[in-house]
């Protein structure tokens, strides 16, 4: 082992750079898993007709909301996170503004985690596929037709 400080720092710098290759790999692994499992959902809600609603998006500072061009389905029970209709998952905030209050705000998909709010306080993370699970819930299966 080397007491060479310039050759501690390269090995410091190329084993961060592999930590953070493999925590990339992984937040992509996980976000494919989400992105199944919401089309799966959507799929499923269409099948049971849970109806979207129109989603909105909360301003920066908590208080306001604006139009969005969206339909979906919040996963939140503070309405911060949704999917819609078209399968992608939204983040659903929005900096404000009066042109916002004006015009609506298009949010931009995003890639979807596996574990919503992870990170958080404790009991405000949930699992994307428990969270999907709770929205369907809202509607029974419809019986399938005898045939």
């Amino acid at each position: 082992m080397s007491d060479d400080p310039a050759v501690w720092r390269e090995r410091r710098r190329d084993a961060a750079q592999e930590k953070a290759r493999a925590m990339d790999e992984l937040r992509r692994a996980d976000s494919a898993i989400a992105a199944r499992a919401i089309a799966e959902f959507v799929a499923e809600a269409s099948r049971r007709g849970l109806e979207p609603e129109p989603l909105r998006a909360r301003g920066y500072d908590g208080r306001s909301t604006y139009r969005t061009p969206l339909r979906g389905w919040y996963l939140r029970k503070n309405r911060s996170v949704a999917v819609g209709t078209d399968g992608l998952f939204y983040v659903l905030s929005a900096p404000g503004g009066l042109t916002a209050r004006l015009r609506g705000v298009s949010p931009e998909p995003s890639d979807p985690p596996r574990v919503l709010g992870a990170g958080g306080r404790d009991g405000e993370s949930i699992d994307i596929t428990d969270a999907l699970a709770l929205v369907l819930d809202q509607v029974p299966p419809r019986a399938e037709p005898n045939g």
